[in-house]
């Protein structure tokens, strides 16, 4: 079968990856899209069983650190277009092995281009390497304000910092070679399928389970939340219509401190679970704040709007019913993906506090 378009999308399997992968494989039943995984604790091909025996879509268990593996890809299937999700992501597991972000995030991405280069061989006509990353890079926001592409980096962690690495190269790639690059910066994501040592399916989890919150410092941070379909959505529009050499900041326009998300979604979960009101509530516990945990993150996203025409469309409310529905809906996703290493991690990162 002849395909229009063979797009590898790296990560596929992870949270944000799943999404973007079904949305291309159900939207382009004539384009291949080839999800190159290496299948990580994070990485799950549960994600996608309802799509895995169509025709457009396969599966390649390769790590974007292996250049033997990754020009195997690209020579098998005469790949012509990357959009570029694989990382390592969690800000608590960067601070207690940053070397891996390091490898993953900075060697990955540079193996990745490097690869691009080599068999696009300046010939670059309807090629595109999309490299998705996050409003981390920016650094931390004081009570006002909003980061805009054009904001310096200033990043504060382990992993924003290896994150801000591969959005330098990328670019740099884009100058030096003129490869056909293009970056977006998201802000935080929520929604199905995501790994639970995230906040929000973190502390549905413990919900339903009636353990702990561990809440940071007082929980006074404050994340702007943008659902995952939504992000899949923009993720598309920016791989067809965005410009070559250009930046598009990602935002769900959903300030929300901890505190206040956390009270949220303690208060809809006493009704989802038929428990009186305030007993989640009674669940919060405070822990000792993350070293460097940035203040504030919120996201300017004129530029997407203005030219692309994308806004989210889902408000935080309806998106966090339509989360804890899915968690609770899928509770064996829920505990087959909770390895012995993850119990393992939570134990050090937040039973030891």
């Amino acid at each position: 079968m002849s395909f229009e378009k063979r797009i590898v999308v790296t990560g596929g399997a992870g949270f944000i990856g799943s999404h973007v992968v079904r949305k291309l494989v159900l939207n382009y039943p004539n384009y291949q899209i080839i999800n190159v995984d290496v299948l990580t604790y994070a990485g799950n091909l549960e994600n996608l069983v309802d799509i895995d025996q169509k025709a457009n879509y396969v599966f390649e268990k390769v790590d974007i650190c292996d250049q033997e593996g990754i020009s195997n890809v690209f020579a098998k299937y005469n790949v012509n277009g990357i959009i570029h999700l694989a990382a390592e992501s969690h800000v608590d597991r960067s601070i207690s092995d940053p070397l891996a972000f390091i490898q993953t995030n900075i060697v990955g991405t540079a193996n990745l281009l490097n690869c691009a280069v080599a068999f696009w061989r300046n010939d670059f006509t309807d090629k595109r390497f999309y490299h998705v990353s996050t409003d981390e890079v920016y650094g931390s926001l004081g009570d006002e304000g909003f980061f805009l592409e054009s904001t310096p980096y200033d990043p504060k962690s382990p992993y924003s910092a290896s994150k801000a690495s591969s959005d330098h190269l990328v670019r740099a790639f884009g100058h030096t070679y003129g490869l056909p690059i293009v970056i977006s910066n998201c802000s935080n994501n929520y929604g199905p399928n995501q790994f639970p040592e995230k906040l929000i399916p973190l502390f549905i989890s413990n919900i339903v389970a009636k353990k702990d919150l561990p809440v940071y410092g007082k929980g006074e941070n404050v994340r702007d939340w943008l659902y995952v379909e939504d992000h899949a959505e923009a993720i598309d529009l920016i791989y067809h219509n965005g410009e070559n050499q250009e930046t598009y900041n990602i935002g769900g326009e959903n300030e929300w401190s901890n505190i206040n998300l956390i009270k949220l979604l303690c208060t809809e979960m006493d009704s989802v679970l038929n428990r009186e009101s305030g007993e989640n509530e009674e669940l919060i516990s405070y822990v000792k704040d993350r070293a460097g945990h940035d203040f504030r993150y919120a996201i300017d996203c004129s530029k997407i709007k203005h030219e692309l025409g994308w806004s989210p469309k889902t408000r935080f409310e309806e998106g966090l019913i339509k989360t804890i529905k899915w968690y609770l809906s899928n509770s064996e996703w829920v505990e087959n993906i909770k390895s012995g290493e993850y119990q393992a991690y939570y134990k050090a990162q937040y039973e030891s506090r």
